[in-house]
């Protein structure tokens, strides 16, 4: 049974994300909502490793997060840090949906 490293590291990035967006710019909602989808992603992962045929948890936190950051970045236009998250989310969607 094989760990799902890129999951486990997808979730801290989020999480890391999330405190980062606190931490600059004082934005609770970035804390909750990284904190949120990163505790989703880490459960995601742990499930992938029990059974790598049950990501359906983590395909949906990413689709999730893909589509409300695509729509932060087409509105913003900033790359970062909205247009860098919906490109990993967007492969992690990917890699998950394919392994």
């Amino acid at each position: 049974m094989a760990v799902d490293w890129w999951g486990f590291a997808y979730a801290a990035a989020l999480a890391l994300g999330g405190f980062m967006g606190y931490k600059r710019k004082g934005s609770v909602v970035s804390l909750i909502a990284g904190l949120f989808f990163g505790s989703v992603s880490a459960y995601g992962a742990y499930k992938i490793t029990n059974d790598p045929h049950d990501y359906w948890t983590s395909l949906i936190a990413a689709g999730v997060l893909a589509v409300v950051m695509g729509m932060r970045f087409r509105k913003s236009g900033k790359l970062m840090p909205a247009g860098i998250m919906a490109g990993l989310r967007g492969h992690m969607m990917r890699f998950q949906f394919f392994l």
